[in-house]
């Protein structure tokens, strides 16, 4: 069975609102709601990560924004603020990209930022 056959959005939404749910449990009703979930879902879930990454790393800047507002951050920058090295950095990035396949996570290599 897929990944995005174990839930759908009313299991998902029940997972994300309920009050004492183990915190991986959680994380994977968002992961499945960014990928499969409606496009307003998906926008707030974005949008609340952004405002956590700010308010957990305020010296993080974003090198750049996408047409549709997205951030995207300098791979140095990053590594710095997770004080881990650029290899870790992009060894995770790989796992993320292969969980997240139908989304953009990854830019170009040639300006070393990611999305």
């Amino acid at each position: 069975m897929e990944f995005k056959d174990l839930w759908d959005l009313e299991s998902a939404m029940k997972i994300l609102t309920h009050e004492t749910v183990d915190g991986k449990v959680w994380a994977e009703a968002v992961k499945w709601l960014i990928l499969h979930g409606p496009v307003e879902i998906r926008q707030l879930l974005l949008d609340a990560s952004s405002l956590a990454t700010s308010t957990s790393f305020p010296g993080l800047k974003p090198s750049y924004y996408t047409s549709d507002g997205q951030p995207f951050y300098d791979i140095k920058d990053l590594a710095k603020s997770l004080d881990i090295t650029e290899i870790d950095i992009r060894e995770l990035l790989k796992q993320k990209e292969s969980e997240f396949a139908g989304l953009h996570f990854v830019s170009d290599d040639s300006n070393e930022t990611i999305h």
